[in-house]
C-alpha cells in the first residue's frame, strides 16, 4: 500500500484546507517545489497534487509549479484540480504526470470522460468527491444531489485506471477515514482504490492497511504530515518495510521546512 504524501497548491503556496473550505487555509510552505523535494527526501515513493485555484475555477494556474516539481523528484506525480479540457490532459501528460486525476468531468460531462480514458489508457483516475454519500465537484464547492454509488460503476466500465475516494467532511479534521464508506467502495469495483481525507495517526494508517487486499491501493495523507502527528518514514515502514531501507533515520520535521 502507498504512502502519498498531498501537496495542495493555492496561490502559489502549500496549503491545506479544512473540509474543502477555502476560507480556511493554512499554509505549510511558500516553496512548493523545495516541499516536495523534502517529501522525496524522507522517503516518498509518489506524491499527490491538487491545483486548489484550478479546481475552484475549472482552468489550471499551477501548470509552472508542477513542471518544475515533476523536473525535480524523479518520482512518480499524479495530478488533479482544473481539469477540464483535452488539452490540459495532455500538457499533465507531456510534462511528465503519471496519473492525471479528474472529478468535475467525470459526473457533468460523462461522455468527455470516457474519450480521455479512451485517449490516455491507464492514466485517468476519478476523484469521488463525497459529502454524506453524495458527490461534490468544482474544487468540492458544488453539491450535486448525486450518490456515489450510482456513478463508481459507470467510471469503471468506461476504463478509468482507479479511484480516489475522499470524505469532505473528514478531510483535514485528523478524525479518521471513513472506514465504511471505503469498505463499501472497494465492494462495487475492481479498479485500485486510494484513500483519502481525514488521516490523522499510524492507527488510521495500520486500520487501512487491513484493507489492502479488498482492492485498497494506498492512502494519500495531507495534514498529519505537515503537522507531525504522523511520521511519513514510520508510514513507509509499517506498510512496506523493504521500500524505506537506504533512507536515512528520521531528523524531524525540521528537515521538511529548512
Amino acid at each position: 500500500m502507498d504512502v502519498i504524501p498531498a501537496i495542495d497548491l493555492l496561490d502559489g503556496q502549500c496549503v491545506r484546507l479544512v473540509q474543502g473550505d477555502y476560507a480556511r487555509s493554512e499554509i505549510f510552505s511558500s516553496d512548493p517545489v523545495q516541499m516536495a523535494q523534502a517529501w522525496v527526501n524522507h522517503g516518498a515513493t509518489r506524491l499527490h497534487l491538487v491545483d486548489l485555484n484550478g479546481a475552484k475555477t475549472g482552468t489550471p494556474y499551477h501548470l509552472e509549479v508542477i513542471r518544475r516539481i515533476i523536473q525535480t523528484v524523479g518520482i512518480p506525480v499524479q495530478v488533479g484540480g482544473g481539469i477540464r479540457e483535452l488539452q490540459t490532459v495532455a500538457q499533465l501528460v507531456d510534462l511528465g504526470a503519471d496519473r492525471v486525476i479528474v472529478g468535475t468531468v467525470a459526473v457533468k460531462q460523462p461522455e468527455l470522460c470516457q474519450q480521455w480514458c479512451a485517449a490516455f489508457p491507464d492514466k485517468i483516475w476519478v476523484s469521488v468527491d463525497a459529502r454524506g454519500g453524495q458527490v461534490a465537484v468544482a474544487g468540492w464547492q458544488e453539491p450535486t444531489g448525486v450518490r456515489m454509488d450510482d456513478l463508481v460503476q459507470d467510471w469503471v466500465d468506461w476504463g478509468v485506471a482507479g479511484l480516489i475516494y475522499t470524505d469532505i467532511e473528514r478531510d483535514g479534521t485528523l478524525t479518521g477515514p471513513d472506514m465504511d464508506g471505503l469498505r463499501g467502495l472497494l465492494a462495487q469495483v475492481s479498479v485500485p482504490v486510494l484513500a483519502s481525507g481525514g488521516v490523522g495517526s499510524m492507527t488510521d494508517v495500520l486500520s487501512l492497511l487491513a484493507l489492502e487486499p479488498l482492492g485498497l491501493a494506498g492512502v494519500i495523507i495531507g495534514k498529519a504530515l505537515y503537522t507531525g502527528d504522523i511520521d511519513l518514514r514510520h508510514a513507509l515502514q509499517a506498510v512496506g518495510p523493504g521500500r524505506w531501507q537506504d533512507v536515512p533515520p528520521a531528523d524531524g520535521l525540521g528537515t521538511i521546512y529548512a
